[in-house]
């Protein structure tokens, strides 16, 4: 891939985001390197010229998505910030800063989360494990749950959000509407306001 490295970044991006993008609607199974090359405005041997292969690409965009978002969690995260929906509001602002870099990441990791095609599903796991760690250690640790009712799970409450997260992550993507971000944004915060009245005490 040492021939790939050698492009302009913004060329690079535009490739990437192309993978990304087909990858994130359409699966490993079903996305083409010829869907891919399309996407890119580029010729299909190309792709092959810089990652060898289809799982080469695919295995290249996971870890790069997984490191964009880390590296963006490690830049912007407040371990100061302790109250559940702070922290929630927090780890958004982070997903939209992570999405700027590439407008597709969340709507392909996704995709992988539910991927299990028996060429990359074992690879997938090993991101995947050290991927829930990572998030557990930012999340669940140091937060503030003395303020929710007796009947509400914050565990429960937090895969909502991550359900929530994913539609919006893959709206944006997948529909270009990245220029909507800040009407998108008020929405969800109008909506975390209300889930604060009702679930806290």
């Amino acid at each position: 891939m040492e021939d790939f490295f050698t492009l302009r970044a913004e060329k690079q991006n535009h490739i990437i985001d192309a993978a990304l993008s087909e990858f994130g609607r359409n699966g490993y199974k079903k996305t083409s390197i010829a869907d891919i090359a399309k996407h890119a405005g580029i010729a299909k041997g190309m792709i092959t010229y810089y990652f060898g292969s289809k799982k080469n690409l695919y295995m290249y965009l996971a870890e790069l998505c997984f490191n964009t978002v880390n590296n963006t969690m490690e830049e912007r995260f407040d371990p100061f910030v302790n109250d559940f929906f702070d922290k929630m509001k927090m780890m958004a602002d982070i997903k939209v800063a992570a999405m700027k870099k590439h407008p597709a990441v969340y709507s392909f990791l996704a995709s992988v989360y539910y991927e299990k095609d028996p060429e990359v599903i074992n690879e997938l796991n090993a991101f995947f494990e050290e991927g829930l760690k990572t998030r557990e250690k930012w999340i669940t640790q140091e937060t503030d749950t003395s303020k929710f009712k007796d009947d509400i799970d914050p565990k429960l409450l937090d895969k909502f959000f991550v359900w929530a997260a994913e539609g919006f992550a893959s709206s944006l993507a997948n529909n270009n509407n990245l220029t909507k971000i800040e009407e998108f944004m008020n929405e969800f915060y109008t909506c975390m306001g209300w889930m604060k009245k009702y679930f806290y005490n």
